[in-house]
């Protein structure tokens, strides 16, 4: 088959198409003939060296496909041969076929396009494992979501105003404000002009950015709120004032979801189909995609995503 390989850590053009050597589905494991995968940040660390993949993992990047199943290994139950699906990796999307424990794949929602369906196993695992099952996020509450243009933020916006919860991100440009009150948002904060601070205080915050954000956001925390790092743009070194924690009795969790056990990423799966899909398929939370580059072309969506100019999720079609 043929996969995108990263020939050394460096700029987009590193991304290599070619020839690699044809996986298989091992037990309990699923072989997914690939229809598409979505670009992440973690695909870029990955290729400026920063972000290996966890061990037993493919080496190319990837953390999401759709695809339909053209093998199963022993003990798998479901899915079977032919059907439509989406699932979450360790690695591996950019490629034509790839192999993936079967508890982190999931049915392809009705109503979604099965290349779209691509974007959406990591952002809603990310997002429903953060901001609800550690998050605790309920009806009612205020939710911050930074980058709210990104694939996360536009998930997290919809998920959390279909739950009842009220919603404000933060954007770096009117567009994706725009953008972003049509799929929910009840106050969006361009960061260049305004200070999310001031328009706290929030229960649950979703940050991409890290040690750049940390103190103001903790500032900006409700008493009892919770602070979910998730990504370290803005760097990954800060002080943090526990004395504000103690006096707001505050959490500060910082998680990832690439390198958890399977057994926690099957968890986090059943979580996403149980409580995410009916959404999906009712029409109250949609995939958000700004385009679809073919995976040949894989340096040219890395380049648009650093670019920072898209809303939603960039796509990798083969």
């Amino acid at each position: 088959m043929r996969a995108i390989v990263i020939r050394e850590p460096g700029d987009p053009d590193v991304l290599e198409w070619t020839t690699v050597p044809d996986p298989a589905a091992g037990p309990g494991e699923v072989l997914i003939e690939v229809a598409a995968s979505a670009v992440n940040r973690a695909d870029v660390m990955q290729r400026l060296g920063f972000y290996p993949p966890p061990d037993g993992a493919p080496p190319y990047p990837g953390l999401e496909v759709s695809g339909r199943v053209v093998a199963v290994g022993d003990g798998v139950a479901w899915p079977g041969v032919g059907d439509e699906v989406c699932a979450l990796l360790a690695g591996g999307g950019y490629a034509e076929r790839v192999a993936v424990p079967a508890g982190q794949v999931l049915p392809v929602p009705d109503g979604v396009d099965l290349v779209d369906a691509a974007g959406l196993p990591e952002v809603a695992c990310t997002v429903w494992s953060n901001v609800f099952m550690l998050g605790r996020l309920q009806g009612g509450e205020t939710l911050l979501a930074h980058g709210g243009g990104s694939g996360i933020g536009t998930l997290a916006i919809q998920l959390a105003k279909a739950r009842g919860a009220r919603v404000v991100c933060t954007v770096g440009s009117e567009e994706k404000a725009e953008r972003c009150r049509a799929l929910g948002a009840d106050l969006v904060v361009n960061y260049r002009t305004g200070d999310f601070v001031e328009s706290g205080p929030y229960d649950v915050i979703l940050d991409l950015i890290g040690a750049k954000y940390l103190a103001r956001n903790v500032d900006a925390l409700a008493v009892g709120g919770r602070l979910m790092i998730i990504g370290m743009q803005g760097g990954s070194k800060a002080e943090l004032d526990i004395g504000k924690l103690l006096r707001k009795r505050a959490l500060v969790h910082p998680t990832s979801l690439r390198s958890r056990p399977l057994e926690e990423k099957a968890e986090i799966v059943a979580g996403v189909r149980e409580n995410v899909w009916p959404l999906i398929a009712s029409g109250d939370v949609r995939p958000v995609v700004d385009r679809r580059v073919p995976m040949a072309d894989a340096a040219r969506a890395h380049e648009l995503l650093e670019e920072s100019g898209h809303v939603g999720k960039i796509l990798l079609t083969v």
